[in-house]
């Protein structure tokens, strides 16, 4: 790993696609500090099985991609952001390829694969299901090949330093669990997104929103945080974590089955199980609700597929299910919907700039309006790829604003031990929004989330440590949530209440913008 010069031109938090993407587009104007809170491993990059999205074969065209993600977005999507992204789409692959990447081939040709939502077969995978993976190896290899790109792992950034208006700066809690603080020409935030916010997930730990919740306290908008996407298919046992099962299974054909082990998906949807991810999540849980049961969950099925290339498609999943003995070619899985994706966060313009002078976001910690109300199926790599490219070369042409030197703050206990009540209190507010900002919403319940989110706010103030950190700012991010979510009275997308279980354009075909204390549809 390259040492870290004295002085920082660019700091990009976060190592995931959309950072080393920037990162790479940086370096051409200086040195650029990638920061990863843990490994560069650990992101929802390295996790994201099902594929990315691109119009690249012969049987497809990007005005079919432009119209699928406009669909799934139910009507918030910008589509000059979507533009963007299915245009840019293609040659942010090539390049991929370009660079190393191992996209999965059939002799020389590319493989597409299907998956709920798209009208053509277009998602490109790698080793089956471990997209993300190669992805980021990829990246990886050609920021370390780029002699001003500096990546430092256990770096937990704690804040953003500003300056006449102008973010000139971050704090963070460094490898040793020191405090510190890093000046620079502008910060570019590709922290990841939230989904610790809920009891059941499909992220890694480090998804805390730690970079909404920083720019949010540094005065920065934050737009459309009521939409968080659940995945309807992730593995339940008991005492396993929520492991992701891809959107790919049901595109390759895998049935759903109530707990009476019927199919159930074309009650809900003409699409069946190709259905939009928040409509299947919503039938998961209705069907849950009329079982009855103590402890409810659904099937995923795939026992009618040839086993050979289910076991060849998707190894990484099998092999997972087997550490529990569960043989997917054999057995039905149980399942439940989990947190995947907030098409929210730092509201941008379409080359990552925000509201802040210096200060710019790219990736799933971003709010560009791609998105809209509902994420069509692989577009998120795609997106920190496009975002990421777009974000470090306007960040890029900024000109070099150089911050006065940075003193460093005295030492405090960071890497001591694990709190018993810091995680008591991450767990209170995963069980708050789980229950009442979740897949199915009323008034009642998100009132009640806003009142317990608030009442723990003097307990997550003035952290010391990494783990209170994050508390903090799953506080704040679960607070955004819950307030943008009880102030859109209708259901669009991922957004569901069943107390307005109907669009309603006149009033809400419009993104909610939260700054400060004031929330806004604009």
């Amino acid at each position: 790993m390259k040492s870290r010069p004295a002085e920082i031109d660019y700091v990009v938090i976060g190592a995931g696609v959309a950072g080393l993407r920037a990162a790479i587009a940086l370096a051409e104007a200086g040195h650029v500090l990638v920061l990863a809170k843990k490994e560069v491993t650990d992101s929802n990059t390295q996790f994201a099985q099902g594929g990315i999205a691109a119009a690249l074969s012969d049987e497809d065209e990007v005005s079919l991609h432009l119209q699928d993600t406009l669909s799934a977005g139910d009507g918030l999507c910008n589509p000059e952001a979507v533009k963007v992204l299915v245009e840019e789409g293609p040659e942010r692959i090539e390049e991929l390829i370009a660079w190393g990447t191992q996209f999965d081939r059939s002799g020389t040709r590319l493989v597409f694969g299907r998956e709920g939502a798209h009208s053509r077969n277009r998602i490109l995978h790698a080793q089956g299901d471990s997209t993300g993976r190669e992805i980021l190896r990829a990246l990886y290899a050609k920021a370390q090949s780029l002699k001003h790109i500096h990546v430092q792992e256990f770096e937990f950034s704690t804040g953003l330093l500003r300056e006449s208006g102008r973010v000139t700066g971050i704090s963070l809690i460094n490898e040793k669990g020191l405090p510190q603080e890093v000046a620079c020409c502008g910060v570019l935030l590709a922290t990841g997104g939230m989904g610790q916010l809920y009891r059941n997930t499909t992220n890694p730990d480090v998804a805390t929103g730690d970079g909404v919740a920083m720019a949010f306290r540094a005065g920065a908008e934050v737009s459309d945080m009521e939409f968080i996407q659940f995945h309807p298919t992730a593995l339940y046992l008991k005492k396993a974590p929520r492991f992701l099962l891809s959107e790919a299974l049901r595109g390759e054909g895998a049935y759903l089955r109530n707990i009476e082990l019927d199919r159930f998906m074309g009650k809900y949807h003409p699409m069946g199980e190709l259905a939009p991810r928040d409509v299947v999540a919503r039938a998961i849980v209705h069907e849950m609700e009329v079982s009855r049961a103590k402890d409810p969950f659904v099937y995923l099925d795939l026992t009618h597929l040839n086993a050979t290339h289910v076991q060849k498609r998707f190894p990484r999943i099998y092999a997972t299910c087997m550490q529990h003995n569960i043989d997917i070619t054999e057995d039905l899985i149980p399942i439940r919907p989990a947190a995947h994706y907030s098409m929210g966060g730092v509201r941008t313009d379409l080359v990552g700039k925000t509201n802040i002078a210096g200060l710019y976001a790219a990736g799933e910690v971003a709010a560009t309006g791609v998105h809209g109300a509902n994420r069509l199926a692989s577009n998120s790599l795609l997106e920190g790829l496009v975002y990421g490219a777009r974000a470090g070369a306007a960040l890029r042409e900024q000109p070099k604003a150089r911050p006065k030197a940075v003193g460093q703050p005295k030492a405090a206990y960071s890497n001591g031990p694990v709190d018993a009540g810091i995680e008591e209190l991450i767990g209170q507010i995963q069980d708050v929004m789980w229950n009442d900002v979740g897949i199915v919403r009323t008034r009642a319940g998100m009132q009640e989330a806003i009142h317990r989110l608030e009442e723990l706010a003097p307990k997550v103030a003035n952290p010391r440590t990494r783990r209170a950190y994050e508390a903090a700012n799953l506080q704040q991010a679960g607070l955004l949530v819950a307030r943008s979510a009880l102030a859109r009275e209708e259901s669009r997308g991922a957004h569901y209440r069943t107390d307005y279980p109907d669009h309603d354009d006149r009033k809400f075909l419009k993104h909610s913008v939260l700054k400060d204390d004031t929330l806004r549809f604009a």
